[in-house]
């Protein structure tokens, strides 16, 4: 059976995918720049997310 990625992360590990700390990625929610998903108390980060934010060009 092959591997599924998951559709979203909780924030350590979205921090490591795409190789920021928590607090500039706190920044990009906090500006819009990414969306996060709360499921009760959790906070997750859909990877589709993280995927279009090293997609853009850069600023």
């Amino acid at each position: 059976m092959p591997m599924m990625e998951p559709l979203a992360v909780r924030i350590p590990e979205a921090c490591r995918m795409i190789g920021i700390g928590r607090s500039k990625l706190y920044e990009l929610i906090a500006d819009g720049t990414i969306e996060i998903v709360k499921i009760g108390s959790v906070t997750v980060v859909p990877v589709s997310q993280l995927k279009a934010l090293v997609e853009l060009p850069t600023r």
